[in-house]
């Protein structure tokens, strides 16, 4: 038998949006290695084994996918959203580079999904829709600092942005700080939206401005999209608004 690594994104949450690609792969599958929540959206059957693991063991779940291949298993790879979006495939690729030559012969491909940014984005309608950033607000694997720079140079030049992982319970700190570094940067009548547990049952949208967003507004299960300057909100007789970036620019 020959053994592979997928690395698989299994979208924002609904099963409709898990590609059929993502599907046949955990189909041929005989292991399915990832972070707790997300190998347990995956359907058990007798043939397969289910590898759980905590989220702050990346490099080491990556090993042990790629040590299982190299036995001749074909195993998945999991993450939500899309996995080359912070998420598993840069781990997978890292330990290609550091571990023994063997693994780099190992047949690898990267299975793309719907990330949260996209799923939120699409709910609201087309904040993305001229050029933007995504920036991933946790400061576990980079320090504030850095955080706090590229939030400032985002803000000067004008991109959209998407963020990730912005508010936690053991740093609700760094979203506040957020805010404070975009109202010094942007008006405030900057369109902010807070798309929580998109395509789930809990899901939750909210469209409002920089003036009015609180750190409350946000939590772990939350993507929020800030507009830039050229960002439109149409308000409907009922529902939420849409929300939209022109494509073009005025020279």
């Amino acid at each position: 038998m020959s053994g592979w690594v997928r690395i698989a994104g299994l979208g924002p949450g609904a099963e409709a949006l898990v590609t059929p690609e993502v599907q046949a792969a955990l189909a041929e599958a005989t292991d399915v290695v990832g972070y707790i929540p997300y190998v347990r959206r995956v359907a058990p059957r007798p043939d397969l084994r289910l590898h759980e693991s905590d989220n702050r063991v990346e490099i080491d779940r990556a090993r042990h996918a790629l040590e299982m291949a190299s036995e001749g298993r074909r195993v998945v790879v999991v993450s939500s959203g899309d996995p080359g979006v912070f998420a598993m495939a840069s781990a997978v690729f890292e330990a290609v580079e550091d571990g023994p030559a063997a693994w780099r012969a190992l047949e690898i491909g990267v299975l793309p999904g719907i990330t949260a940014m996209l799923a939120a984005a699409a709910r609201a309608g087309a904040p993305l829709g001229h050029d933007f950033c995504a920036i991933n607000l946790s400061d576990n694997l980079k320090p504030w600092a850095l955080i706090e720079k590229r939030l400032r140079l985002a803000a000067e030049a004008d991109f959209a942005m998407a963020f990730y992982n912005p508010r936690s319970k053991s740093r609700p700190e760094g979203f506040a700080r957020t805010l404070e570094v975009l109202r010094e940067g942007c008006e405030p009548s900057r369109v902010i939206i807070f798309a929580r547990a998109v395509s789930t049952p809990d899901e939750a949208l909210r469209v409002t401005t920089l003036a009015e967003a609180t750190p409350e507004m946000a939590d772990m299960r939350t993507a929020v999209l800030v507009g830039s300057s050229a960002t439109r909100v149409i308000n409907r007789p009922e529902g939420a608004p849409f929300v939209y970036t022109p494509r073009s620019v005025p020279a």
